[in-house]
């Protein structure tokens, strides 16, 4: 086994999860992560943890989700609150993806996806109350995506992973202090991105590995119905097996009410509407990540490049939200991302706070 894998494992089990004595974990590993899952046992067996494995859903069997959605009657489609039940009693989840064939979901109807999505959000937020970890196993097929090589994309998932998670904590700590107090937000770059949101209130989390590994971002929630203007994504969205270039959405009230997109506008149509709060903004990500240097066609690492925006729509995460306030609620959070490397900048109430992709503290 490569060494760099067993290193990976223990950055998720002591860093992202801090996996102690007793704890029920659940697994999710497809087969091409086999050596990372051998890894993740041996070390939970150490720790004394109690593991179960999942290989089914989105990052277990592409295949066998994409026979079920091709042959079910949605309206049978339901909570597997056994699945529920299971995260329930879980205290953390670690889940790896590795694709074997990015484009396994390719010919399932984006309205199945939806209603898939929207009959798995219940035990999505089962998950979502563990102490989760989300990362990545370099596979070829992820390799082919990216446009590298294997040993390549080896070399770039592993360098991404295996960093000082405590420095890179403390370099975006200095934009939580930013951001976590400020009223509004206001996003420029080109012509055809000039976006204000309400942040008043909204809690900004600092991600350096915990949840997503790599970290490398500062996040929030915008005030629902507060966002108002227009946004180009520049940077291409690879979202059920689809290519979404260019997407271009336009903002009332906090709403969605235009969108188009140069390739692929049905498929974000579908993610649309799925449901009511799938017009409406879930986050705000500001990327901080300078070991990430290049745009891969993989979210868990594009967002987190040091001179993009992201913006989900869909699902907040209730931790940005504080109690009192309405999180925003969609079966669905769909990250797109704004490249601001030029003629580009973020103000936060007024003043600008990165221009061209360089933040006031890294001047």
């Amino acid at each position: 086994m490569d060494p760099r894998v067993r290193r990976h494992a223990e950055t998720v089990v002591e860093h992202s999860t801090d996996i102690e004595a007793g704890d029920r974990v659940v697994v999710t590993a497809p087969p091409a992560a086999e050596d990372f899952a051998v890894a993740v046992y041996e070390l939970l067996a150490e720790r004394g943890a109690h593991p179960v494995s999942l290989s089914n859903g989105r990052f277990g069997s592409p295949r066998a989700e994409r026979a079920y959605l091709r042959n079910v009657d949605q309206d049978d489609l339901d909570e597997p609150d056994h699945l529920t039940a299971l995260y329930e009693r879980t205290d953390a989840a670690i889940r790896v993806r590795g694709d074997e064939n990015v484009t396994e979901m390719r010919d399932v109807e984006g309205d199945a996806q939806a209603a898939y999505q929207r009959a798995y959000a219940p035990s999505r937020s089962e998950l979502l109350d563990t102490r989760w970890c989300l990362t990545q196993y370099p596979t070829p097929a992820n390799a082919q995506l990216a446009d590298m090589s294997t040993e390549a994309y080896e070399n770039f998932v592993w360098n991404a992973v295996d960093k000082d998670w405590e420095a890179q904590r403390e370099h975006q700590q200095q934009m939580v202090e930013i951001l976590d107090p400020a009223d509004e937000v206001r996003i420029v770059s080109g012509d055809e991105t000039d976006l204000t949101m309400s942040v008043a209130g909204m809690r900004t989390l600092n991600d350096h590995g915990e949840h997503n590994l790599p970290g490398g971002e500062v996040f929030t929630a915008p005030v629902p119905d507060s966002v108002e203007g227009e946004v180009r994504f520049d940077l291409p969205l690879y979202h059920q097996s689809h290519e979404i270039e260019n997407a271009h959405l336009v903002f009332e009230e906090g709403r969605v009410v235009e969108y188009d997109a140069d390739r692929n506008a049905e498929v974000l149509g579908d993610v649309l509407d799925t449901d009511p709060g799938a017009r409406y903004l879930g986050e705000l990500g500001i990327g901080m990540n300078r070991d990430i240097d290049r745009f891969t066609y993989n979210m868990l690492f594009d967002e987190k490049m040091g001179d993009t925006v992201h913006l989900a729509v869909g699902m907040a995460y209730d931790e940005c939200v504080p109690e009192g306030r309405e999180p925003n609620e969609s079966a669905v959070h769909v990250d797109m991302i704004v490249d601001m490397s030029e003629d580009s900048r973020i103000e936060v109430d007024g003043d600008v706070v990165q221009q061209n992709g360089t933040f006031v503290f890294e001047e």
